[in-house]
């Protein structure tokens, strides 16, 4: 073939990435230290991610929730001058899951051409509704969480009563799982790791046709960029509310240590 024009993908070298970071923190699976897992996957996915030919910019990472000295925001990586990129990062998503060795921990990474990720840093919490392939198209974040529920059973040929909707278990969604029992439908409630929750609506099998609730920012990110590659919808908004509520979450949450 003369002059072939092929375009470099680095999608197998992020992939490296992120096995790299689930076998070095896998070592840490169910021994109850969340931390030292985390910090085992994010020493091994930012080493390799400096073996990649990219100028990245880190515009979702560690350092906004966890305060951490690598993968915060605004951090450059990569050993090249292009393609100037932006990435998203969560080394462990789902830390307290991997500690207890519980399913569905991963390690994420997003990355797109500078400036294409959301602005999203000024709000704190975002509301969310994600459905898989499916049901793409079918819902509207403005509408009850009843209407949305008939209109996703209509698109996958289900009755209401039929429907699995994931919510993480927090004080701050008893509305809605209030409603969603009303409306006839199942809960699966998750402690963590709404990111594999939500991916879950596009995976045949798993039973799981929508996920609700109200989560950080970042982690909304980087759940539609997941969902949308295989197809699936989300939308989101500020979560007016959200700050009194985890608020709420945070005074129990130290109330059941004591």
């Amino acid at each position: 073939m003369d002059n072939p024009d092929i375009s470099r993908n680095i999608s197998l070298e992020l992939a490296r990435c992120t096995e790299a970071a689930a076998l070095m923190s896998a070592r840490w699976m169910g021994r109850g230290d969340k931390e030292t897992a985390d910090q085992a996957a994010v020493d091994a996915m930012r080493q390799l991610l400096n073996t990649i030919d990219m100028d990245a910019t880190v515009v979702i990472g560690e350092g906004e929730k966890d305060e951490a000295p690598m993968l915060y925001v605004g951090e450059r990586l990569g050993c090249a001058d292009a393609p100037k990129v932006d990435i998203a990062v969560d080394p462990v998503e789902g830390t307290r899951l991997l500690a207890q060795g519980q399913p569905n921990a991963l390690c994420v990474i997003a990355i797109a051409e500078r400036g294409a990720f959301y602005g999203w840093q000024d709000i704190a919490y975002m509301e969310k509704i994600a459905v898989g392939p499916s049901a793409a198209g079918r819902i509207d974040i403005t509408r009850s969480v009843t209407e949305n529920l008939i209109s996703i059973a209509d698109a996958k040929g289900m009755k209401v009563e039929d429907l699995t909707v994931v919510v993480l278990d927090r004080s701050r969604h008893e509305e809605i799982i209030r409603e969603t029992r009303a409306a006839g439908s199942r809960i699966k409630l998750i402690t963590d790791g709404d990111v594999a929750g939500a991916f879950q609506t596009s995976i045949a099998g798993t039973g799981v046709d929508l996920l609700l609730g109200i989560r950080a920012s970042p982690d909304a990110e980087m759940t539609a960029d997941a969902l949308t590659s295989e197809g699936g919808d989300i939308q989101w908004r500020a979560a007016a509310r959200a700050a009194a509520r985890r608020a709420v979450d945070l005074l129990e949450g130290y109330d059941q240590k004591r």
